[in-house]
């Protein structure tokens, strides 16, 4: 099975070629770690064992003063479950959009380096993840 943390770098450039216009909002779909793992990112534990859903709470804390900086706003934080229509075996615990005001905008969040200090939470968080950019669309009719 493939799971997904971090972008490729060749994700990454497609995402930004792609001329996106105006805003950008992100849906992730998240699965956590029973027990989150920091032991790549020591500096970061909490000196404790805590849950992948803890772990993923402290990368929210330390993420939503730099999100609000860059004029991103969190439109909707859920808890996920199994699909109504998808593969019977994959569940999502949870899932998240933001919505950033460009891609540009996006861009600066993700490397701003208070936001990278503590991106390690999500990494010791999830044992796999989504990340789709998502532009509006009109609907015909």
């Amino acid at each position: 099975m493939n799971t997904y943390i971090d972008v490729t770098p060749e994700a990454g450039k497609e995402f930004f070629t792609k001329q996106h216009k105006g805003e950008i909002v992100m849906l992730n779909l998240l699965k956590y770690k029973k027990i989150a793992d920091y032991s790549d990112i020591e500096s970061l534990s909490p000196g404790k064992e805590i849950t992948g859903n803890e772990a993923y709470q402290l990368y929210i804390e330390h993420t939503l003063p730099i999100l609000k900086k860059a004029g991103s706003t969190v439109l909707f934080y859920g808890k996920g479950d199994a699909f109504l229509i998808g593969p019977e075996n994959q569940k999502w615990d949870a899932v998240l959009l933001v919505k950033h005001k460009s891609v540009s905008k996006f861009m600066e969040f993700a490397q701003d380096p208070t936001y990278l200090a503590g991106a390690g939470h999500r990494k010791a968080a999830l044992e796999d993840s989504r990340l789709l950019p998502i532009n509006e669309a009109s609907i015909a009719g």
